[in-house]
């Protein structure tokens, strides 16, 4: 049904849910990282945000062998395609037929070209040639009405570089044939009459990609170093780039002359290119043959075990596409750490066209930073592109080996199936804006697992005409589609924004800590308040604090699966009392600390009660509470009474009581006449009661005669004793034996 929408607010941004988590809240994707985690089918999706209609692609044939490196047309939209795995030449028809008319003995063929009249020009590797394949003369049909005879080929060798590889070859406007070879990053020229010379000599081991630009220079990308050569039709050549990457993959030049390089993988000294090929040749043979299977190329894919020898095989870092104007000046217009580019073309309207690999996708680039994701092939790697009939464009594909038609003209539908969203709780779904123009339309369906293919709803359409209400069973996941359909104007759909309300969970306290003897310290972020992207986990560190004997910490954990603000009160309660007392409220901090003599020495238990108020409408808000465990308060030390100390003989003989209101005493010292603190045990030795008895002897120090003239010395003896608590509470006391 057609659509006219102006008011598609189609913009899905994911807010980490709101900051404070109140009430309403929206789900938005209008990003391309976001529209870039659905399912598109024939939609492209831009970088600036939105999605159109893709251009029309269908898969025209799937050859035989696994991998396609190069392909090119002839005037009658037949196409011709290198490829390996096994190595052959094929033609396909435009309506899809494939025949193989050149089968070499070498393991790839790796470029091709086909000239004015229609003889095609391979080049093979490893140790390879350049073949002439021509169509031989078809007899004449015996009957008028007779379908025209299937042509037969002939392939001779027309160049041999003894090089050990051939990489690319290319036509200049005069039929002479450029070979770009390896081992040695030579370039030879063989002109129309067959006749070669050495053409240019690079200090690059491999010369990978080669053009002709409108003046008639050769553009060549090189692989060691990523440079940019411009060879004069004298040989004279001039490095026109440097580029941040190590290997050109491919090179295109426009009418206007700049020209376009993809590079790949990351410079390092001492690389000089893929000194594996043998090894991967070799594997390719055994592919052939029948040995093993054919390899997946793919990240995973260590260089020197995939059979895939093309431009930018075993990089690694990704890719970028550059653009050199006439007059020199380079500019980086696009990258990517997940594509590397394999192929550059040009559409009917002039755009670059990127094929890339290891994801299959095709990729417009308007401009700088602003590209358009186009399709998504089922080969892994997007090889080659070559001109059809109308404007379109024919794409070849390696893993599997394919040939499709791009283009020229949009399809007539596309869908596109947003990433399932998780409200994390139980929802009600609301209305929809979509900011949209053209012929648009959207679907919504809900459930309660996370897979749409397990029972959701079904599709719903969303009236966008008449309120955009989403009619979808409340439940925790959601999922939209749009369809777009060709039409004047072209449809596109720029974001989407759907409404909800969670349903209201109660907070969760998870855990109550008491710290007894340490003081919290203030943090500068409040981590009640703060906002959590949802479905991660909260990492909630404990709060600074110093030890503090005179004070008592509570700190605890909580959550709220709704992200709402938190806010906390603490109680109280003593051993044998029922009811809960307030200690404080309206606490924001996950943490509380208190003066440990503002409670009489006893067993507590504290209780903290979470409330998600700040978040809700009153009467609306829920709380729940949890109980720590029971902990002791005694701040009051012990009293010492009865000390007495007497002298029999040589000693002393010591004798007090300790006795504490609340816990057992834990330990006495003494110390006599200042000297340094010694351990007592209690009469029975065993400290375990809150009244302790204490009977000991001290022997007395040596007399000292005073000298001649001094004061003399006293014999008077101070007994110092301390005791202390289970909680390190400390009492002293001390007693004064006269001397005779």
């Amino acid at each position: 049904m057609a659509r006219k929408t102006t008011a598609l607010i189609f913009a899905l941004t994911l807010f980490p849910t709101f900051a404070l988590a109140e009430g309403t809240r929206v789900w938005e994707q209008s990003k391309f990282d976001e529209f870039v985690k659905g399912t598109p089918k024939g939609v492209a999706l831009r970088s600036t945000g939105g999605l159109e209609l893709a251009p029309a692609f269908k898969a025209l044939a799937t050859l035989p062998s696994t991998y396609i490196w190069s392909i090119a047309s002839d005037a009658a939209g037949n196409i011709y395609a290198a490829a390996g795995s096994p190595a052959r030449v094929y033609r396909i028809t435009p309506d899809g037929q494939s025949t193989a008319i050149f089968e070499p003995q070498e393991l790839q063929v790796q470029s091709l070209l086909v000239d004015k009249s229609g003889v095609i020009y391979a080049a093979t590797a490893p140790d390879g040639k350049v073949y002439r394949i021509a169509a031989k003369a078809p007899a004449a049909p015996g009957k008028t009405d007779a379908k025209p005879p299937t042509p037969s080929w002939s392939a001779t060798p027309y160049f041999d570089p003894g090089t050990k590889y051939i990489w690319d070859i290319v036509f200049d406007n005069a039929g002479n044939l450029y070979v770009a070879t390896g081992d040695r990053g030579e370039i030879y020229r063989v002109t129309p009459s067959g006749q070669h010379s050495l053409f240019f000599k690079s200090d690059e081991v491999h010369i990978r990609a080669l053009a002709v630009d409108p003046k008639g220079n050769v553009i060549a990308g090189s692989d060691g170093s990523g440079l940019v050569y411009r060879i004069a039709p004298n040989g004279e050549a001039f490095v026109l780039y440097s580029a941040p990457k190590k290997e050109i993959t491919s090179l295109a030049i426009d009418s206007a002359g700049n020209i376009y390089a993809a590079g790949a993988g990351e410079k390092r000294p001492g690389t000089t290119g893929p000194s594996t090929m043998g090894t991967i040749m070799a594997n390719a043979a055994a592919t052939q043959s029948g040995s093993g299977a054919p390899a997946t190329i793919g990240p995973a894919t260590a260089p020197g075990t995939s059979p895939f020898p093309a431009p930018g095989m075993g990089a690694s870092g990704g890719s970028e596409i550059y653009r050199i104007a006439p007059d020199g000046s380079p500019t980086r217009l696009w990258g990517s750490r997940e594509d590397m580019v394999y192929s550059l073309s040009f559409d009917q309207r002039g755009r670059l066209i990127a094929g890339t690999g290891n994801r299959g996708h095709i990729f417009a680039i308007n401009g700088v930073d602003d590209f358009t994701d186009l399709v998504k092939a089922s080969g892994t790697q997007i090889t080659a592109f070559a001109n059809a009939p109308g404007g379109a464009l024919y794409a070849s594909s390696s893993n599997l080996g394919k040939i499709f038609l791009l283009g020229p003209g949009p399809e007539t539908e596309g869908t596109y199936e947003s990433d399932v969203w998780d409200a994390r709780v139980f929802s009600r779904w609301g209305r929809v804006n979509v900011r949209s123009s053209g012929n648009a339309e959207l679907f919504a369906r809900s459930g309660n697992v996370d897979n749409p293919d397990r029972n959701w709803s079904s599709w719903t359409p969303v009236d966008l005409a008449n309120g955009a209400e989403l009619k979808v069973p409340p439940a925790r996941f959601v999922q939209w589609k749009a369809v777009l359909h060709a039409g004047n104007p072209a449809p596109r759909v720029d974001s989407v924004m759907l409404y909800y309300l969670p349903k209201n969970i109660a907070p969760q306290v998870d855990e109550i800590v008491v710290q007894l003897g340490y003081h919290y310290q203030a943090i500068a972020h409040v981590t009640g308040t703060e906002p959590q992207t949802p479905g991660q986990p909260r990492f909630e560190p404990p709060p600074p604090s110093v030890h503090d004997r005179d004070s008592i910490g509570i700190r605890w954990s909580a959550h709220d699966d709704n992200e709402d603000q938190l806010v906390y009160s603490l109680y109280y309660r003593g051993d044998g009392e029922s009811r809960w007392l307030l200690l404080k409220s309206n606490i924001g901090d996950r943490y509380y600390s208190f003066d440990a003599s503002l409670l009489p020495d006893g067993g507590y238990t504290a209780m903290v009660e979470a409330s998600d108020a700040p978040s809700h409408s009153p009467g609306e808000a829920l709380s729940a509470q949890r109980e720590s465990s029971r902990f002791e308060v005694d701040s009051t030390p012990p009293i010492i009474s009865g000390l007495s100390a007497a002298a029999e003989g040589n000693q002393l003989r010591v004798h007090f009581r300790a006795a504490d209101s609340f816990s057992p005493i834990k330990r006495a010292e003494y110390s006599l006449d200042a000297g340094d603190w010694q351990f007592v045990e209690p009469v029975g030795q065993l400290s375990d009661s809150k009244t302790e008895d204490y009977d000991f002897r001290v022997p007395l120090p040596t007399a000292v005669a005073a000298l001649p003239g001094a004061m003399p010395v006293s014999s008077d003896h101070v007994v110092v004793v301390r005791t202390y608590d289970r909680f390190d509470n400390l009492a002293t006391a001390k007693v004064v034996v006269r001397g005779k």
